[in-house]
């Protein structure tokens, strides 16, 4: 921990007061810091630290919002301290709003002008001539050769009948990528800060899919977000499918289930 804050104050150009170790991903370390000149600070370890400040900038830009990038290095990035997080369940009204706007905000093509990680799982982000296909080719094949076969043949099948289960062409959102009740920062009843971006172009159902993986949002969120799409429940298990892989290749047998209810659930 003192290497990576002393790193970060290097980069603040300020002394260091204080450090402490924060609540962060399973994937890196996050600190929070207290300079001499009062400024507060958080700082995350990461091989993708440039790509992530960006992400925060692109959410930013949207009007949603996302904590201050103040310095940036190949393997650290510096953030603005938001303070006390209550969790989203005290701002579930603001953010269906909040996401509203995010979403509102379209790129030309689905995915991202570069892959990003999961830690040691490849996220890869190239453009594909459709949506199934970018579903199909981006997210969920990718994790076959790394998943026991009897699941990758599972996958496989659900891929090949994409074009029949999801829309064509639904506009290109900016997404959030990893939009779990831990990466939303709240107080108050507001929402204070999107963290841990995984940023793309896609249907913007994927976020609302991985916010109901792990959490519960209320009817406030509903009402704050718009009508869901026809055919959203259908759809929901096939985008819960992708980080379900993802924590299966990260975290091991234990999460065999999740996906397995998914495929399930999408058959």
């Amino acid at each position: 921990m003192k290497g990576l804050a002393a790193r970060a104050a290097d980069l603040l150009g300020a002394d260091l007061t204080e450090a402490r170790g924060l609540h962060g991903g399973d994937l890196s370390e996050v600190i929070g810091l207290r300079l001499t000149d009062g400024r507060q600070a958080v700082a995350k370890s990461g091989s993708a630290a440039r790509a992530e400040a960006e992400m925060l900038r692109a959410i930013a830009a949207t009007g949603a919002p996302a904590p201050r990038v103040l310095a940036v290095a190949d393997d650290i990035l510096v953030m603005e301290d938001l303070g006390r997080d209550e969790g989203p369940s005290v701002a579930w009204t603001d953010l269906g709003a909040v996401l509203r706007r995010l979403h509102a905000f379209e790129g030309p093509d689905y995915g991202w002008h570069r892959d990003h990680a999961f830690g040691p799982v490849p996220i890869p982000n190239g453009p594909a001539r459709d949506w199934p296909a970018f579903w199909a080719e981006r997210r969920l094949l990718p994790s076959c050769p790394a998943i026991p076969a009897d699941l990758a043949r599972r996958v496989e099948a659900l891929a090949r009948r994409l074009p029949e289960l999801l829309p064509a062409r639904p506009p290109a959102s900016l997404l959030h990528g990893d939009l779990w009740s831990g990466n939303v920062m709240a107080r108050n009843g507001r929402v204070t800060g999107l963290i841990d971006p995984a940023c793309y172009h896609g249907h913007s159902e994927v976020d609302l899919a991985m916010l109901t993986l792990f959490g519960n949002p209320d009817t406030g969120f509903r009402r704050a977000y718009g009508d869901p799409q026809p055919g959203i429940e259908a759809r929901r298990p096939i985008y819960q499918l992708w980080p379900a892989l993802v924590h299966l290749r990260l975290f091991g047998g234990g999460y065999r289930g999740l996906v397995e209810r998914c495929l399930d659930a999408a058959s």
